[in-house]
Order: structure tokens, then sequence, then C-alpha cells
């Protein structure tokens, strides 16, 4: 890597030692790159002053060396020898400073008045789009009608033709289990909560059926003991390898589409001590048995595997040991690099809560409520309050908050809905607290030393909408913080949608309006004040792109992506061929359309480079906490449900609990 080019800087020489008497106290600005002298008359004591102009970014290592969306920083340290002219200067800066402002004001006030009457965006196309890309992440035998054109049959040998099927994760050809099996769950609970907005938009169908080629592959990574092998319990937690630098031949090293995979596929085991694992796809078999409650025999089969699983992983007998899939090298060594797990308490929780809601049997209730206190202790700080692959506490919140509003049990589970409703509450208040870490765009950013901010996003989003939705069935104006705030609904709305407005920083603004004038009326027009999760995600936002491929007229072209990437002619194409396609510079030559990008860092800034995968991968998890935030902002449906005209199911959740005992 070559190294860093050096800040230019401004310093004052002492007085040049010259033979002439007028010449003596002649002073000089030097700039270190230019090699030599600029002369600077004055004969008053040196003034330094250090104008420290643009925002300074954090450590590049944390990005893999990204450089911030603005100019390179540069600190101007000036020796002002003059202090006539210099108070001259700072006049007529001041001037134009006011000049600017005044400008800034009239464009701001115009540039929003042009925004309010702006159509909001299609949310429905985006839904749309945002499904397909899972068509493009299957594997196995594809339906004849499969929508998505440059792909084809793949993986047919995997776990010696077992474990056929599924969804390959990212832009690699490795399935992983765990993600795979948090997809499934995130996206039953959109369509158990939502299934009328996914009728109204034409969808329903497509979601069940994406959420089957996932659920029915599920059902593969569970091997029960039996006669023959007493005790002796089978996970299946990924298929395809990294090669770990055996070969270079691997999922990870070469570059190469499904289809023309011809390197050996292995695929890793667990015994019964994976619990993470296992309640993971517990929740996701569970959930999913409520989207299929209308095909018995079906929603039957994953509910009776659920159960099965949790008898083996909740087992809490003397000698058993619980930990987490990555925990051995031989289950979920490779995976550390990708979905580390670092705790197994909290898919536990998850597992026994939708196992419940599955079964109507009040003991998995009572497991998940008697071990959330457990499963708090060893939660992460850097994950509290975030809903993803690797932390499922706050959405158990949400869920238990539900199950207290609209089918309160009473003792002995009061104490743990009490506590969740107040920690969902929390959340809500975290959300929309100006102290909450945001981007300068707007985009809430849940893990700052992390990259893949879109994913968090798009879950808090979802959370948020779905709780507001909660409350307005209840009746309830909003919600009350510890510190004295409150929130309306529109507010808790508005968190999904559109952020409440928040000051902006006129120095700021005037400095990039100075140095980057095109970029800021850009920003402008983008209209920061009021950013949104959704709307940054779909194009409202610094950089004026969408990170959804195919929505609106600009975004990623160079997806992180082996089947986008190469393209689709009926040619086989070999790793090293595969390598020209990844290190070209054009387009890729396949949209993978519905893919949602990792995102922008922390300084709202993105490189559309398929070398870059922090910034342009996108994965089948955040791709479904994005299809829930959408489908839950949805319009209203055509017609109303359990839930009126909120296009929210009230009761199906609670589909088989009859009898409370």
């Amino acid at each position: 890597m070559p190294e860093p080019e050096p800040e230019p800087s401004f310093f004052i020489e002492s007085p040049m030692e010259t033979d002439s008497a007028e010449n003596s106290d002649l002073y000089v600005l030097s700039i270190p790159q230019a090699g030599r002298l600029l002369p600077s008359a004055g004969r008053w004591n040196s003034i330094e002053v250090d104008f420290n102009l643009f925002p300074h970014s954090r450590d590049p290592s944390t990005y893999g060396s990204l450089p911030s969306r603005y100019h390179k920083s540069v600190d101007f340290n000036l020796t002002v020898t003059n202090k006539t002219v210099f108070k001259r200067f700072l006049y007529a800066a001041g001037a134009l400073l006011f000049l600017i402002v005044l400008l800034s004001l009239l464009l701001h006030f115009l540039l929003n008045n042009k925004h309010h009457h702006v159509a909001s965006k299609d949310l429905t196309l985006a839904l749309q789009n945002a499904l397909v890309f899972f068509d493009a992440q299957k594997s196995g035998v594809l339906p004849k009608d499969n929508i998505v054109k440059f792909r084809g049959d793949s993986g047919l040998d995997d776990g010696n033709r077992s474990l056929v099927g599924g969804f390959y994760d990212s832009g690699n050809n490795i399935k992983f289990s765990f993600p795979t099996a948090y997809t499934i769950t995130l996206l039953s609970w959109s369509v158990i909560e939502y299934h009328q907005k996914y009728e109204d938009v034409g969808e329903l169908d497509h979601i069940k059926n994406i959420i089957k080629w996932g659920s029915d592959y599920l059902l593969k990574l569970f091997i029960p003991p039996n006669q023959t092998s007493p005790g002796s319990t089978t996970l299946f937690s990924q298929v395809g390898s990294t090669g770990n630098g055996t070969s270079p031949e691997n999922d990870l090293d070469c570059w190469q589409r499904p289809e023309d995979m011809r390197y050996e596929r292995p695929f890793f085991s667990c015994d019964n001590t994976a619990s993470d694992l296992a309640g993971e796809i517990i929740a996701a078999l569970s959930a999913a048995s409520l989207v299929f409650k209308e095909d018995e025999k079906y929603s039957t089969s994953l509910t009776k595997t659920a159960t099965e699983l949790f008898s083996v992983a909740a087992n809490e007998e003397p000698g058993f040991v619980q930990g987490t899939y990555t925990m051995k090298d031989e289950c979920g060594g490779e995976a550390r690099s990708f979905y580390n797990s670092t705790g197994y308490k909290d898919e536990l929780v998850w597992g026994g809560t939708w196992l419940f809601f599955a079964t109507g049997n009040t003991s998995y209730l009572r497991y998940a409520t008697e071990h959330l206190a457990g499963a708090e202790e060893d939660e992460l700080s850097a994950d509290k309050g975030i809903f993803y692959w690797n932390n499922k506490l706050t959405a158990v919140a949400v869920l238990l908050t539900r199950l207290r509003f609209f089918f309160d049990l009473g003792y002995p589970y009061e104490d743990s809905f009490i506590l969740s409703t107040n920690k969902v509450d929390s959340l809500m208040c975290s959300y929309m607290s100006p102290t909450t870490h945001k981007t300068q765009g707007g985009l809430i950013f849940l893990k700052p030393n992390d990259y893949g901010s879109l994913e968090y996003a798009a879950t808090s989003s979802f959370l948020s909408k779905l709780y507001s939705d909660y409350l307005d069935l209840l009746h309830r104006s909003g919600i009350e913080c510890v510190d004295g705030t409150s929130f309306s609904l529109k507010q808790l709305r508005d968190f999904s949608v559109s952020q409440a407005s928040k000051t902006i920083k006129i120095l700021t603004r005037i400095t990039l309006l100075i140095f980057q004038l095109k970029g800021y009326i850009k920003i402008m027009m983008e209209p920061l004040s009021s950013a949104s999760h959704v709307n940054y995600i779909l194009g409202d936002n610094p950089m004026g792109m969408s990170y959804v491929v195919g929505y609106g007229n600009n975004y990623p072209k160079q997806v992180h992506h082996r089947g986008a990437s190469i393209a689709w002619d009926n040619q086989w194409h070999s790793c090293a061929e595969g390598s020209a396609w990844l290190n070209s510079k054009n387009s890729n030559p396949n949209e993978v359309l519905g893919a949602m990008v990792r995102g922008p860092d922390e300084n709202d800034m993105f490189l559309d480079d398929r070398r870059k995968p922090w910034f342009t991968e996108p994965t089948i998890s955040s791709n479904a906490g994005l299809v829930a935030a959408l489908v839950a902002l949805q319009n209203r449906p055509l017609k109303p449900n359990n839930g009126g005209l909120l296009g929210i199911d009230n009761f199906g959740i609670f589909h088989n609990i009859h009898l409370i005992t």
C-alpha cells in the first residue's frame, strides 16, 4: 500500500539573513511541499492562527484506509505579520461569510419548500425488488419460472446431496446456517404481522415461497438422536469453505459463479453443544409454522422438528454442555470470520418464545422468561439495543411486550413482561434521542466501529414502526421517557420514515459551501434535516445514491457478487477467468436486483467498488431487515383485517394459544 500523502502545512521562518538593512525584517511564508520561500512583509510579532476547516475522519484502518467523503483534511498554521492587514481580512471574511449564510438560508428554504410537494419514495417497488434478491441467492435446483435469469442450478452435490438447497449467504458461494435461520425468522415475523400488506402489493405468495425455500433447507440441518446412535445429535452449520489457505479453489478465494463450481465443497457439522445455532433454527421453524398454518401437514412438520431440537438444546441436566457453534473448530471454526456468535442464551430465549407462539405450550414461555435475565447479563455492551443476526434480545422484548399488550397471561410472567415493555420504551426513546450516534446525513449509526450500517438501521426502522402500530391498536398517544421527554406515535413513525429535524452547524455548512459548493447544493436538495432510515437507504443521502440495486437512477453498479459480476454467456469460467471479472473497472454485466449493499461509513461516504466488500456486498440477513422495514412502512391496506385499517394482524400471532395453563 502506498504511503499516505503528507498533509501540507504553512509556517513562518525566522527573519532572513541578508546584507540589506531594509530587508532585515522580511518574513517568509514557507510551504514545505513547494520547495521555495514566499515573502511576507511585516514588522510586528507574529500571531499563529490554526485553521482546522475540515472534519477529521476516524482511524482509516477501521475501514481499510478509506478516505473521507470530504477533501483531505488540511491544517493551516498561518503566521500573520501585519495587524492592520489582518483586521481588514477579518472584516472582509466576515462580510463574505454573512453573504454566504444569507444565500444558504435562502437556498435552504426555497429547496425545502419544493420538497414539501415532492412525492414520497415508492416503497412498494422497493419491496418487490428487495424480495427478488432472495431468488438470486437460491442454491439447488431452481424452479423453471425463477425470475433471476442469470442464475441456474448449482450446489447439487452439497453435503453428499443431502444438503441441496438453501441460500448463498452473500456475494460468495458459502451457505451459513446461522444467518439463514435468522433470515427465515425475520421474514416470517414480517408475514405474521403484515400479511395483509404483502397481499395488497401482490407479494404474499412470493414471500411465502422464499420462506419455504429456506425452511425446507433448515429441516435438513437437524439429525436427531436415534436408536443406532442414542444421545448423538447433528446440526450442519455450513456448506462451502474458505479453504484456510490449503487450496486456491474454494468458495472464498475463487471468483466463480455458483453454476461453475467444480471444486470440493466441504460441509461442517456440530453436536448438541451448538446451542445458539439450535435456538435460531427453532425460532425459524416455529415462526415459519405460523406462516403456513393453513397447510396443517407442513406446519406440523416444522413445529415437530423445532420441539425435538428444543428438547436437546435446552437440556440443563448435570454434565450437559451448552455453548456457541463457533467455539468448536469442526463446527464453526471458519464461520468465526463471518458470523462469530458471542453468546447462546439469547437464541435459546428467542427460540423458546417463538416455539410458544407456534404451539401454545406455556412451558416454552416459562423457559424464555426464566432465562431472560441471564441472557441480558451475557449481552455485549456494543450490541445493546441492536437487533441483528447476533443479538435477539431487543426483538424478544418486543414480542413479550406484544403478549402483555394483547394477550396478558399474568402470573408468573408479568414481571418479565413489564421489564420488557420498559426496555422497549427506553429503546424507542434512545432511537430519537439527539445523543444517539448519527451521521451528518441523518443515518442512525448503531455500531460506529463496524461496517454494514444499513442492516442495523433497517431493523431499527422495522421495530419502531411495528411498535408504533401496537400502540395505535391500543389507542395510546405515545411513549414517555425516563428523562421526562415524550414522543407521539407520529414522531415514533417518523423515526422510520422521517427523523425529527435537527440543527445544522452553520460553520460546517459554510466550510462545505466554500470548498464543495456542488456537493453542498446536492446535499441540501436531498434535505438532510429530515433524513430517514428507509429514505436514506433509497437515495436521500449525501451521496445521492440508492443503496438498493435497481431502485432509482443512481445505485451501485459494482456489487460484490460473483453471479452478478460474471457474464451469463453459457460458457464455463474458471477461477482464473473469474479474477478478471473481479478486478474489472466495468459495471457488473448482471444486476442483482433488490440487493441492499452494506452501505456508507460514518462520514456518509461510499465507494462503488466490488473489491471493497465492506461497502458493496449484500447479505440475506441485511436484506431480510430491509424487507421487514419496507412492508411495515407500506400504505394502509385496501381492506380491514384483525388490526383494522393499520395493516397489522392483531391476533394472528396468537393463533395457537388457546388454553392458558
